[in-house]
């Protein structure tokens, strides 16, 4: 009986991988560009949604708008924490294709229902952070694709997009909406995620090669490799690391929170218009890419990697504060350029916490801070909600789309400026990245090199031609997948 359980259970796997190696025809042989098609199209068609969903959530919610958004950006982000490293641990066994196809597919899937049913939109935004995890699965992808030298060169490109898409479509989906209705808007970002899904379908080839699969296909996938927790649990075995964790997690913890109510915020209680708001986006945006290419390569070169972070901890604490105090719209503007100076910090901390561990550990270190920061993208949100409901940070009504396509947000008076400080929870963050500041002092700027191996480093080709989707040159022993261990 057990030898014919076995037999039926390899037939079944059989089957299943030979229907999935029929779906999976692909256009040329895997890259980066797939890659990097997929997350601009997939947050393209949610940039669109900006207006259309600010407007949506407050019609939904007149009372608690900014407690329940916060709710649902928070139960979303703790349900993406916690399935990641599971998610990660089948594409291991599955391949990258078939799960691309899925966290897009139901990340994209309650864009339709803003129209039909704002209720069961919004469930089903909080829903489907069980599989928001394309980035996961993405880099993934990448590493599949290149070879490790050429790594921070490839997701580096891959978050260009991801900012790319960010910069363009809530503008475009800002002058759609004044000028034609927010119904048009969601059909467009419909479309677009349609799109998507289409082209995983039928021009994303599998970067996972096939021995890899038929060695794995079908192997248990241990508590270990799902276990969102295990990483966190590793934190203090070394004190500098433990020390970067401290100020990831209090730095990176205001930062969710703003993210996920900030543009609610300058909506409802600056009273920005959408497209006032689109074109913030696009600048703070602009200059971000700006920050985090040019002048972190400056100031990495001339202050180093420790003092670069605290200058990136320093710059968000003057913009939380600005944005805590700040009544007038000119001050979100001037806050929003510090903002985009901050955005050093994370990419600084990266770079930190390689140098700060051995090589053979860089994974499990990498992986403690993503873990952390997914931690805070579930609590962040929430708190700040919460700290808005306390707070009363409400209003009674929200007036409606204007279709001039005016740029000036001011009324004659403002609702922030009735009270001393308008954004409490910005000026509590501000508060908790003075901490993560104070910590950072103490993180030691270089640790004692590690001894130098023997071994010659193998010839590479030319970093472009991974790009572009050549095969990595590294031999078949020395390949290993990247979600192993819940780093992503």
């Amino acid at each position: 009986i057990y030898e014919e359980k076995n037999k039926n259970k390899t037939l079944i796997f059989s089957e299943i991988k030979f229907v999935l190696l029929l779906l999976d025809p692909g256009v040329g042989r895997p890259s980066v560009y797939h890659a990097v098609v997929v997350i601009f199209l997939e947050f393209f068609a949610w940039g669109l949604l900006t207006t259309p969903m600010l407007t949506v959530l407050h019609e939904t919610f007149p009372q608690h708008t900014f407690l329940m958004n916060g709710l649902i950006q928070g139960v979303k982000g703790l349900l993406s924490f916690m399935s990641a490293p599971l998610i990660g641990a089948l594409s291991d066994v599955w391949g990258r294709r078939p799960f691309l196809l899925v966290t897009v597919f139901f990340t994209c899937a309650p864009i339709p229902l803003m129209r039909l049913s704002p209720w069961w939109y919004f469930a089903m935004i909080s829903m489907s952070g069980a599989f928001s995890v394309t980035f996961s699965v993405i880099f993934a992808y990448v590493a599949d694709v290149t070879e490790e030298r050429e790594r921070s060169t490839a997701y580096g490109l891959v978050s260009a997009t991801f900012a790319a898409s960010l910069v363009t479509s809530p503008a475009i989906g800002a002058y759609l909406s004044a000028w034609y209705g927010d119904s048009l808007v969601v059909l467009l970002a419909s479309l677009i995620a349609l799109a998507d899904i289409c082209f995983i379908l039928l021009a994303v080839p599998e970067s996972l090669p096939d021995k890899m699969r038929l060695n794995t296909w079908g192997a248990p996938i241990s508590w270990e490799q799902a276990d969102p927790f295990a990483s966190l649990r590793k934190v203090g075995q070394d004190s500098t690391v433990l020390l970067i964790c401290i100020t990831v997690f209090l730095s990176y913890l205001p930062e969710a929170g703003q993210y996920s109510s900030f543009f609610l915020y300058l909506r409802q209680v600056i009273n920005f218009s959408s497209t006032t708001i689109a074109v913030f986006i696009g600048v703070v945006g602009i200059l971000s890419i700006v920050a985090q290419t040019l002048l972190l390569t400056v100031l990495m070169r001339t202050l180093g990697n420790k003092n670069t972070v605290l200058l990136g901890l320093g710059f968000q604490i003057l913009q939380l504060a600005w944005y805590g105090f700040g009544s007038e719209p000119w001050m979100m503007w001037a806050a929003g350029a510090v903002a985009a100076m901050s955005s050093i910090t994370f990419p600084a901390v990266s770079a930190l916490v390689s140098r700060s561990a051995d090589p053979d550990k860089q994974g499990l270190v990498q992986g403690m801070i993503t873990g952390i920061r997914g931690l805070c993208n579930g609590l962040g949100p929430a708190l700040y909600g919460f700290i808005f409901f306390l707070f009363n940070v409400e209003l009674s009504t929200m007036d409606p789309i204007q279709g001039d396509y005016s740029i000036d947000p001011i009324p004659a008076h403002s609702p922030a400026e009735q009270t001393l400080v308008p954004g409490p929870p910005f000026l509590l963050g501000a508060c908790t990245v003075v901490v993560a500041f104070l910590v950072a002092l103490f993180i030691p700027e270089k640790r004692s090199p590690p001894p130098v191996s023997d071994k010659p480093h193998p010839d590479g080709k030319d970093s472009l031609s991974s790009l572009a989707g050549a095969p990595p040159t590294a031999s078949d022993e020395d390949f290993e997948p990247l979600l192993q261990d819940s780093i992503v």
